[in-house]
Parts: structure tokens; C-alpha cells; sequence
């Protein structure tokens, strides 16, 4: 009897990875752990876990000798990690793996919507080129001024991409931190007051929802532009959508929303919001050391080793 749960939407080869090293129940939903015949249940130590549906009491309930979730993705938001430490179960991520190219692509995010790249390609590709001449000029990206809300890992990746952009950077911090010279901001009021392109680079869950609050959108004005790689909790997506209508706020690029991959319509309306498919650490190579990161973490809490990357 398997004492591994696999559970989430994961690629064939993933499930086949999975499977070789500890031959584990494999689930496409967490719902569907409650189908899973008590006895399986009861044995089960570790859950790889992949996925956005909330993981909490109840779940932690039907598997009463769990010690271990391991999750896919640097965001943990979807576990309960308060219900999770009283129970004494480890949680881990996939932190660092991901930050490139998570950092890449808020870089194209910016390049895309300053440039105005969707609409210049489309201009080509319609004949526009041909038929009407060159393409309307465009904001400049590089020599401006960027703020990064959450200098962690991820931020300071996107940050020194910046700073080969010629930007001046500005950031928040839960504490002011060592920088080549950045200037520091105890809020994000503050900080998107003092910058034109605002990257939101947080943690998701309850302590950041909606820390982008109409009034740091208010503060980006009608020619700043919002990028966020984060969490679509981080924004209060209401205020972001009127305030692009209604041209308050310059434009956005977005990789993540609230209700994905259902999201509002309305964005898909507006031709100054950049939409990536939450993507952000979609590449193969990424996702392959996600996937053995994850790995990796349940073979060391199966043969009692320290685990890699500890949440709690």
C-alpha cells in the first residue's frame, strides 16, 4: 500500500516521474480525495499537490497520518499553513527554480504594453504596414522610474533586470533592505506616487489581499502602467478595471487574476491591458525543476532528511 498521494492537474510525464519514484494514488481534483477508500487514506504520510483549490481542515481531516504537503509553485497561499502547523504537517514549495523566468516574462509584460508590441504586430499583420505606412510612435520603457512591491526573491530579480533598462528603482519591503541605491518606501501609496511602471512581486493570501488598493491605482495615475506576476488577490480588481476604463490608469500587464482562468471579460475589452495565461514560470526547463524540487522534498520526508525547502 502506497503511502503517496499525487494530486492536481499534473503533465503525463509528470504523473510518470511521480509514479517512478514512489508509485503513489493519483487524483486529478482534491475533491476527490474523500472518494478514496479509508484504509488508503489512513496510510497516506506525504501529498504532492498541485493546484489553486484551498487545502485546508477538512481536507487535513480525511488524511489523519498526512506529515507532508508538498506543493508545486512558490505560492503556498492555497494551503491552510495555521491548520496545517497545528496538526504538525510539513509544507514545502519550489522557491528560486522559478524566479527567472518569472522575472522574464514581467519584463515582457512591460516591454509589451509600453511598446505597444500586440497592437504593432497586428498593424503588420492586418497590411496596415503596407497599405498606411509606420505604426503610431510609442512611450518610451527604458529611463524611467519602477517600483517593486515585495523586494523578495522574485522583486530583486525583476529589479536588476530594471537596472539594466537604465531605471531608477524604487521599492516596498516588510524591512528596508541592502540595494545598489534603491529607494525605499514604507507604502505602497508612497512608492506608486513616486514611480510609472508599479510591479507587484508579493506573496498571496489574506495578509496581501488587496494590498493594490484603488488608491495606490489612484496614485499610478493615467500614465503609470501596473504589472503584476504576483497573486490576482493582491489587486483589487474592481477599482484596476474602472480606473482602465476610464483612462485613470495608463494600462496593465497581467499573468494572474482573481477566478482564473474565468476572468472578468471586461479586461479582454480593454487594448491597453497586455494578458499573459498565468505563465509566469511556463517554460520546460522551469517546470521540469519544479517538478523534481517537489519531488525531491517527499523522498527526503519519507527517509526522515531535511527537507529542502521548508515552509513550515
Amino acid at each position: 500500500m502506497t503511502d503517496v498521494a499525487a494530486i492536481g492537474n499534473f503533465k503525463d510525464h509528470e504523473r510518470a516521474e511521480l509514479t517512478a519514484a514512489f508509485d503513489p494514488i493519483h487524483l486529478t481534483r482534491l475533491a476527490e480525495l474523500q472518494d478514496v477508500d479509508p484504509g488508503t487514506r489512513e496510510g497516506l504520510r506525504a501529498i504532492a499537490y498541485k493546484g489553486h483549490v484551498p487545502f485546508g481542515a477538512a481536507e487535513m481531516d480525511l488524511v489523519p497520518s498526512l506529515g507532508l504537503i508538498a506543493n508545486y509553485g512558490v505560492g503556498f497561499d492555497a494551503i491552510d499553513i495555521g491548520e496545517a502547523q497545528a496538526r504538525g504537517i510539513r509544507v514545502t514549495n519550489t522557491p528560486d527554480v522559478l524566479n527567472d523566468d518569472v522575472a522574464d516574462l514581467a519584463i515582457g509584460l512591460w516591454l509589451m504594453q509600453r511598446r505597444e508590441m500586440e497592437a504593432a504586430s497586428r498593424w503588420a499583420r492586418d497590411g496596415h504596414w503596407a497599405e498606411k505606412g509606420e505604426f503610431r510612435l510609442v512611450t518610451q520603457a527604458s529611463c524611467g522610474t519602477a517600483g517593486i512591491l515585495g523586494l523578495g526573491r522574485i522583486g530583486r530579480e525583476i529589479a536588476d533586470r530594471l537596472a539594466a533598462f537604465k531605471m531608477e528603482i524604487h521599492y516596498t519591503s516588510r524591512t528596508e533592505k541592502e540595494t545598489p541605491g534603491w529607494t525605499f518606501h514604507e507604502d505602497p501609496v508612497a512608492l506608486a506616487r513616486a514611480v510609472d511602471t508599479l510591479f507587484v512581486a508579493l506573496v498571496g493570501g489574506p495578509e496581501t489581499e488587496n494590498a493594490v488598493s484603488k488608491d495606490v491605482i489612484e496614485a499610478l495615475g493615467p500614465t503609470g502602467v501596473l504589472v503584476n506576476i504576483s497573486r490576482g488577490s493582491t489587486v483589487d480588481e474592481a477599482a484596476l478595471l474602472d480606473a482602465l476604463e476610464d483612462g485613470r490608469l495608463g494600462g496593465a500587464g497581467l499573468d494572474v487574476f482573481r477566478g482564473e482562468p474565468a476572468i472578468d471579460p471586461r479586461f479582454y475589452e480593454i487594448p491597453s491591458v497586455v494578458i499573459q495565461p498565468h505563465q509566469g514560470s511556463g517554460s520546460v526547463a522551469t517546470r521540469a525543476a519544479m517538478a523534481k524540487l517537489q519531488r525531491d522534498n517527499v523522498a527526503a520526508f519519507l527517509q526522515g532528511d531535511d527537507l529542502l525547502t521548508p515552509v513550515v
